[in-house]
């Protein structure tokens, strides 16, 4: 998939309880349509659950990629539902580290992918304590509906950041690619529900 940055979608994740604690398979509209609007404030997520026999049911947008291109190796015929008219394909696995993590806790993500972020471009990141980096994947209009791309390089003075936390953008004088092939993706999020991957050395 490329010249993904700036699309639009939504995710619908189903969740499990387990003895390792609660487990979510996520469902993602893209690249099948860019998660209309009108049909994703209609979606129940009671309702989902019940359908689906899940313990939970959890809405996850909308949201729109920042990464210029995914790389992912086809595992299988795809696994499609449909939720509400708006259909998704099955695309990942994630272990929550509670039925509503909090932000700037991490969460493990087997999505088996590489996400590329092309050399010029301006990208948003967390710098946590110990100086490693995170990069924001997508950007989240779940808090605040009205937030776009040109407020991304200000962010700092609105997240509550964790003490010995900094946000910060930069420009890319190489490309980043933060591969997870064959490890789980380290993600979390902001207190606007802005989403991050880990960017392992």
């Amino acid at each position: 998939m490329s010249d993904l940055s700036g699309k639009r979608y939504g995710e619908v994740l189903l969740v499990e309880v387990g003895e390792a604690g609660p487990l979510a398979t996520v469902y993602n509209s893209f690249p099948l349509n860019d998660c209309p609007a009108e049909l994703w404030s209609k979606l129940d997520p009671q309702a989902i659950a019940a359908e689906h026999g899940a313990a939970a049911a959890l809405l996850n947008g909308p949201r729109y990629w920042l990464m210029n291109a995914i790389e992912k190796q086809a595992d299988g015929p795809q696994q499609r539902l449909t939720f509400g008219g708006i259909e998704m394909i099955k695309q990942a696995t994630v272990a929550l580290s509670s039925m509503n993590p909090a932000p700037y806790t991490v969460n493990e993500v087997t999505r088996n992918t590489v996400f590329v972020f092309n050399a010029g471009e301006e990208i948003y990141e967390l710098i946590d304590p110990d100086g490693k980096r995170w990069v924001m994947q997508t950007w989240s209009q779940v808090a605040d509906p009205n937030l776009s791309r040109a407020e991304l390089a200000g962010l700092a003075d609105r997240l509550k950041l964790p003490e010995g936390w900094r946000y910060q953008p930069r420009v890319l004088t190489d490309t980043l690619r933060v591969d997870t092939t064959d490890r789980p993706a380290r993600v979390t999020q902001d207190d606007l529900t802005n989403t991050y991957s880990f960017e392992f050395d």
